[in-house]
């Protein structure tokens, strides 16, 4: 259940419990509890628990359905792994195009304990988390929300940001050089909320990637959740990297 008292806030703790939750009782396409329900069994308010539905959506455990509800999603279980170490900016520039990344958002959080998992750091823990829109010669072409570790990159802003293509500014600033990531991608449809960042109707075909970036210390220094429109994205994978 939820510890009030614990310094780990509740929303972040209500996420990993409906994690655990979804996992152990609920099936792909079953009906998420409601809102309300949710309120109810764990005694939160209401915008606890929409806060942390919403963490859940981005992390492909559930969709929403307009009119419908909220399901619980298989996203999060349809991954096949590859590895790679992958640069938008420069993918795009081998294909001749400009690249444009765009920071929507960069907030400092603390980590929930799913979050601390994928991130290799101890739950509570402080945590970039950033949403940036990727464009190429002026389309848009890829939504992605990148989690940092804050002890790695102090004083992280979004000018810093803006200034350099991620994989420059791990090394220039902060002295962290890329060995190598991990990914996983698969096919997969919009939702609403994506559709709207991507310019494109819900349900059009997308990539989804999941990226696991380590530093040559072996360091997890980058979290990435991608979705990537299906219509113009060329994926390249390197199957080796020295």
């Amino acid at each position: 259940m939820l510890d009030k008292n614990s310094s780990v806030p509740l929303y972040n703790q209500l996420v990993d419990v409906l994690i655990e939750y979804i996992k152990t009782n609920l099936n792909v396409d079953e009906k998420m509890l409601s809102e309300r329900e949710i309120c109810v069994k764990y005694d939160v308010s209401r915008t606890t628990v929409r806060a942390a539905l919403n963490e859940l959506e981005e992390m492909g455990y559930i969709l929403k359905r307009h009119g419908k509800g909220t399901f619980v999603s298989g996203l999060w279980k349809e991954m096949q792994n590859l590895s790679d170490s992958y640069s938008f900016t420069e993918q795009m520039r081998q294909l001749g195009k400009i690249p444009q990344s765009q920071v929507l958002s960069l907030d400092y959080i603390l980590a929930n304990q799913d979050l601390a998992k994928n991130l290799g750091i101890q739950e509570g823990e402080y945590v970039y988390k950033m949403k940036r829109l990727r464009s190429a010669d002026g389309m848009r072409m890829m939504y992605e929300t990148t989690f940092i570790p804050a002890y790695l990159f102090p004083d992280l802003t979004i000018s810093k940001l803006e200034s350099m293509p991620l994989y420059e500014l791990y090394p220039r600033f902060y002295n962290q050089d890329i060995k190598y990531a991990d990914e996983e991608f698969y096919a997969s449809v919009l939702q609403e909320k994506e559709s709207e960042q991507l310019g494109l109707p819900a349900g059009s075909a997308c990539l989804r990637i999941r990226r696991t970036t380590y530093s040559q210390e072996n360091k997890i220094i980058e979290y990435t959740l991608s979705v990537a429109r299906g219509d113009q994205f060329v994926y390249k994978i390197r199957h080796s990297k020295k």
